[in-house]
């Protein structure tokens, strides 16, 4: 059985200092929410959580953005303004995880010389 083959959605920003993520449950969704705001943000993102990628793009190490540099990039800390902001402003970026094959046990069968 594979494991790891999940779609995800993001949407990147690319801050003066940083880059930020979001994650988003499809591109759809986000493009209607630019169109009638009356969609909650609850519906469009996949978690309230903003990441930081320490000027990694879209990929890297994602770690939670702190107060102090969401206020310093988008003059408020609150997450909904912020969320609001990086949709409105931010790229699109779909990706297919692939799925992960691999031995599970190496210790076992053929792989193992037996003396």
């Amino acid at each position: 059985m594979t494991r790891g083959n999940a779609h995800q959605v993001k949407v990147h920003y690319r801050g003066k200092s940083d880059d930020y993520l979001i994650f988003v449950e499809n591109a759809q969704i986000v493009k209607d929410w630019l169109k009638d705001r009356s969609i909650p943000l609850a519906q469009v993102v996949n978690g309230f959580k903003i990441f930081v990628t320490h000027k990694q793009g879209n990929q890297g190490n994602f770690d939670g953005a702190s107060d102090a540099q969401l206020n310093s990039e988008f003059g408020t800390h609150k997450a909904e303004e912020v969320i609001a902001q990086i949709l409105e402003k931010g790229t699109i970026i779909e990706t297919e995880n692939p799925g992960r094959v691999a031995s599970r046990n190496l210790t076992q069968g053929s792989l193992v010389s037996h003396n």
